[in-house]
């Protein structure tokens, strides 16, 4: 968060590491016991791997923005947009990043690109319908937080693992089915190594993706409280976490899930109201969880007045 006046949060930077160690070892773990099973798939593996990442952190603003159908707009074409955004840009001293908007009644918010020159803030058409000009600068402030920490390149990254495991585990299966589980002869022992291989990738897959699922958590909570220490607003941003999950839910299901693919990105998850999702494996902290520490800052922020 070099050159920005959001408030440096020790518990992120503390978190980030501690989740690339254990990422970090996980691979090397992996990585050997794969190299001396197959050799050959893991290079396979790790190339189609690298190839994608790389793809997503350099070009992932594109990407983003393309899935979702956003358009970046000028001042002209949504001044009110670029004021807030103009704002907050002053309030903490960050490039401003370009703006864009997305058609779709969801109410949500993302940010995206690897760095602050290549960032990109979008907002959906339904959210401007829905916020007044307090709530979406918080919700604003939030987006322009995950920019501030480096949260795309971060995740990035840290998803590296859990994508060469994915793939691997894919290709495994595939092959077996195809027969490679059974066979005989001079090649009795490749179903045993491809059934190995197989299980060792899935468990990778599975606890790197809990990893990078309790990452990707904490750093929203960790943009929630820069929004409202950069703001000062605090039940704002607050009002606007409620507003939205109310309003996500009463959206048809079709529509959400159109959504969902993206929730990583979102300011809140598109997740209907009878939704059931474990905590281990949500890309957001619960509603309450995201209330209750915006809560404790404002009783900070009221008593440091």
């Amino acid at each position: 968060m070099a050159g920005t006046r959001y408030a440096p949060d020790r518990g992120l930077t503390s978190r980030m590491l501690m989740t690339m160690f254990l990422l970090g070892l996980v691979y090397v773990v992996f990585v050997s016991a794969f190299f001396v099973l197959a050799p050959k798939w893991g290079a396979f593996a790790l190339a189609a791997a690298v190839v994608f990442l790389l793809a997503q952190y350099f070009f992932s603003d594109r990407m983003t923005l393309f899935a979702m159908r956003g358009r970046v707009v000028s001042p002209r074409e949504a001044p009110d947009l670029h004021g807030v955004i103009d704002r907050i840009c002053a309030m903490s001293d960050a490039p401003k990043p370009r703006v864009a908007i997305a058609d779709s009644d969801v109410p949500n918010a993302f940010a995206t690109g690897r760095n602050q020159k290549k960032a990109v803030v979008c907002v959906t058409t339904g959210l401007l319908r829905r916020l007044d000009p307090v709530e979406l600068e918080g919700v604003l402030a939030h987006e322009m937080a995950h920019v501030a920490h480096k949260d795309v390149a971060v995740m990035t990254i840290a998803s590296f693992l859990g994508v060469c495991a994915g793939l691997i585990t894919r290709f495994g299966l595939q092959f077996g089915l195809w027969g490679g589980f059974g066979r005989r002869g001079n090649d009795q022992n490749t179903g045993l190594v491809l059934l190995a291989v197989v299980g060792a990738s899935a468990l990778a897959y599975a606890v790197s993706f809990l990893l990078t699922r309790a990452l990707s958590r904490y750093r929203e909570l960790s943009a929630d409280r820069a929004a409202a220490l950069l703001t000062g607003r605090p039940s704002a941003l607050a009002s606007a976490l409620t507003k939205v999950s109310g309003d996500i839910a009463r959206i048809p299901t079709n529509d959400l899930r159109s959504a969902q693919p993206f929730n990583a990105f979102f300011f809140t998850p598109a997740l209907g109201r009878g939704a059931s999702v474990a905590a281990l494996f949500s890309t957001h902290p619960p509603l309450d969880k995201r209330l209750a520490q915006l809560g404790k800052i404002s009783d900070q922020l009221s008593r440091g007045a």
